[in-house]
């Protein structure tokens, strides 16, 4: 279930969102109504970046044996028409 809780809880309610967050379901914050912020889990947070953490990794490598450039249009377009079909 969607945790939606003032931000002031996160200092006065902290665990609360610490029991939330262990059992991997992100916390949202908001503040004054609008969504400030999320809070979650290191663990929940390395999912969803290890990925592309090491995809960026490879094309750093990838750029460091290579002069071959693409230039910006040329790199959108690619991936216009690789999202697109």
């Amino acid at each position: 279930m969607i945790q939606i809780r003032p931000v002031s809880d996160l200092r006065n309610k902290f665990p609360e969102i610490e029991r939330s967050i262990g059992n991997d379901q992100p916390v949202f914050l908001t503040k004054n109504g609008y969504g400030a912020m999320v809070v979650m889990s290191l663990k929940r947070y390395a999912d969803l970046t290890d990925d592309i953490e090491s995809k960026l990794d490879e094309a750093e490598y990838e750029a460091s044996i290579s002069d071959f450039r693409y230039s910006g249009t040329e790199v959108f377009d690619r991936l216009r028409s690789k999202f697109n079909g």
